[in-house]
């Protein structure tokens, strides 16, 4: 059974950082893409960030040079860390992994505001 368990979301400040973690079971995690995408009250679904098997990144142009990806194959755990945070990024947050089939976690909330 496959599972995408996010955490670290949170309430903060405007300017402030998050990590988000999402840990991956049930998956030869090594061999997917894994990717964030997010959803704020009303809108849909959004690409955020993506990394693939040999760590490759990419970027939306919203959150470009703010958040960075990363993966530890080790863990089976992808990241998001994100700084300089607005209060348009709120949304809750998904983990994503892509090989053959597409996986989805639960979601994170995270809300920036004052």
């Amino acid at each position: 059974q496959v599972q995408l368990v996010e955490s670290g979301g949170g309430l903060v400040q405007p300017g402030g950082s998050l990590r988000l973690s999402c840990a991956a079971s049930g998956i030869i995690f090594g061999l997917n893409n894994m990717g964030w995408y997010r959803q704020a009250p009303g809108k849909e679904r959004e690409y955020v960030a993506s990394i693939t098997t040999i760590s490759t990144t990419n970027y939306a142009d919203s959150v470009k040079g703010r958040f960075t990806i990363s993966r530890d194959n080790a863990k089976n755990t992808v990241y998001l860390q994100m700084n300089s945070l607005k209060p348009e990024d709120t949304a809750v947050y998904y983990c994503n992994a892509l090989r053959l089939n597409s996986y989805w976690g639960q979601g994170t909330q995270v809300t920036v505001s004052s």
